[in-house]
C-alpha cells in the first residue's frame, strides 16, 4: 500500500446511513466495523461505526465513524486528515514532526486492531490520523 491522504468524516450517531448514501453516490466497495466488533463493553456502542471505508473504482477513498466515546461532536469540526501507508513509508517520522508543537489526542502505538496509529492537532489546529498498516 502506497501513503494515501484520505478525507475522513465524522458524524453524529448516523456514519452507516452517511457512507450507504455514499455508497450509493460513488459506487464501489463498502466496509463498515462497529465498535462492537472490536470488544467495546458499552452496549450503546455495539452497533456505532467505528470505522467505514469506501473504495471506488475511479480511485476515491472515503473513510468515517461516529463520534467515539469521549470526543465531542462539533458540526464544522467534523473533518480530519488520515495519513495511512505500509511499514517502512516514514510515518512514524511524519507522526513526530506534525506532533511538535502541537497537541496529541491519542499516542501513537499498536492498537487492538493491530496498526500503529495516532490522532493529533498540528501546531496550526488541522486535526490528523496517521496509520501504519499492520502487515496481514
Amino acid at each position: 500500500m502506497a501513503s494515501q491522504l484520505n478525507p475522513y468524516l465524522t458524524f453524529n450517531g448516523n456514519a452507516r446511513e452517511a457512507m450507504e448514501f455514499y455508497h450509493s453516490v460513488f459506487g464501489g466497495e463498502l466496509k463498515i466495523n462497529t465498535f462492537g466488533e472490536f470488544g467495546a463493553p458499552d452496549p450503546a456502542l455495539a452497533d456505532k461505526v467505528m470505522h467505514a471505508m469506501l473504495t471506488t473504482d475511479k480511485g476515491y477513498l472515503l473513510m468515517a465513524s461516529d463520534t467515539a466515546p469521549g470526543m465531542t461532536y462539533n458540526p464544522g469540526d467534523t473533518m480530519t486528515v488520515s495519513l495511512s501507508g505500509d511499514p517502512g513509508e516514514g510515518l512514524e517520522e511524519v507522526w513526530e514532526k506534525l506532533a511538535d508543537g502541537g497537541v496529541v489526542q491519542m499516542p501513537f502505538e499498536k492498537q487492538m486492531w493491530g496498526d500503529l496509529y495516532g490522532q493529533l492537532v498540528d501546531k496550526f489546529g488541522v486535526p490528523w490520523m496517521v496509520d501504519v498498516v499492520a502487515p496481514q
